[in-house]
């Protein structure tokens, strides 16, 4: 779900559309694909469209499990990905205090935006 968010961050911001144009759910090419393989390919894309990132910040927000142990390696990983430095990439935790399908444990929303800058 994070790498999902992230994908549709850095395609809105370079302006080539959302990961279901992209990678459609509807060709059986992208079932069950990597989202780290969906990633790489949309890093690529913007790199082409003369982009890289400059820092990316997440908001995840789910209530089990607490991620707070884990927002390093998170930060660590899409990094890697992204190319960028850890300390470019903010991820914050929060949960829904119990409201709605989110609140109650059956979902997880991801809140990611991004700056892209120019290469040239």
């Amino acid at each position: 779900v994070v790498i999902h968010a992230v994908c549709d961050a850095l395609l809105g911001a370079a302006g080539l559309g959302d990961i279901g144009t992209l990678f459609p759910d509807t060709d059986p090419h992208f079932f069950k694909k990597d989202s780290q393989e969906l990633l790489d390919h949309v890093v690529t894309l913007i790199s082409a469209q003369g982009y890289i990132v400059n820092n990316i910040d997440i908001t995840i927000i789910l209530e089990k499990p607490k991620l707070f142990p884990y927002k390093q390696s998170i930060a660590d990983n899409l990094a890697r990905i992204l190319k960028i430095t850890p300390d470019s990439v903010s991820v914050k935790a929060k949960t829904n205090e119990g409201l709605d399908a989110v609140g109650k444990g059956d979902a997880v929303v991801v809140h990611a935006i991004c700056l892209l800058i120019t290469n040239q």
